[in-house]
């Protein structure tokens, strides 16, 4: 394989490669010939079917994925062999009109990794964070890990702050339900603010497989349906 190397900028570089024609073709019937070994062709049997006729109908992809593997392989060998760091994919270019007949030759465009020197660091100081941890940081922290492992457990009252609800829900607007104002199964836990506060309202204190309506300020009416068979859930930290 022959390479030469371009500098077309800063970091832009240019790598024309040739490879051998004979290596291509040789390849190329290397791996038709595999092919007939185990294409079905109708009127043949399996391993019968003449060189020829699988050339006719597979040789274009073949001379193709040959000339890819090629172009793939000669040029990892090339970079490697230049101790080149690339950043990105190269840009492949076939040169339609060859130095030699007997040559397939292209070129890869991209761009290398700049050169980074470090400096003297012998005078450089260094000063390490410091960060004070107090009572309140300690106590948010555990706070924060509590409700990260909350457990619930099923209760028989009406649901309160800080309960775990699973409810059914419907949005209308002027006795039209809204896209997006539906749910199944849809857990809240009461007092986060995740829902509008009045519907939040309508929920505190009902019970396993009751209806309440509730309304907001915009004239939307949200129904909250039966809880499906479930109770309220305190948490338990």
């Amino acid at each position: 394989m022959q390479t030469s190397l371009e500098t077309l900028g800063e970091l832009e570089r240019r790598l024309t490669m040739s490879v051998p024609v004979a290596e291509i073709e040789t390849e190329i019937q290397q791996r038709l010939a595999r092919l007939a070994k185990n294409v079905k062709v109708p009127g043949f049997r399996p391993g019968k079917v003449p060189i020829k006729m699988v050339a006719q109908q597979y040789g274009p992809q073949v001379r193709s994925d040959v000339i890819s593997d090629a172009v793939k392989s000669n040029f990892a060998d090339a970079i490697r062999e230049k101790n080149l760091r690339i950043a990105g994919n190269p840009r492949i270019e076939p040169k339609p009109e060859a130095a030699a007949p007997d040559l397939l030759e292209f070129s890869a465009v991209f761009e290398i990794y700049p050169e980074v020197k470090v400096g003297d660091l012998s005078d450089v100081t260094i000063e390490r964070a410091q960060a004070d941890v107090g009572a309140e940081d300690i106590e948010r922290t555990i706070e924060m890990l509590r409700r990260q492992r909350t457990r619930y457990e099923h209760v028989v009252r009406g649901a309160a702050e800080g309960d775990r609800v699973t409810v059914d829900f419907k949005g209308k607007t002027d006795g039209l339900e809204f896209p997006g104002g539906q749910a199944t199964d849809f857990a809240i836990v009461l007092g986060e603010g995740r829902m509008l506060p009045e519907f939040e309202t309508a929920i505190t204190g009902i019970a396993k497989a009751r209806r309440r309506r509730s309304r907001s300020p915009s004239r939307r009416t949200i129904t909250a349906r039966k809880w499906r068979g479930r109770w309220p859930s305190s948490s338990s930290r």
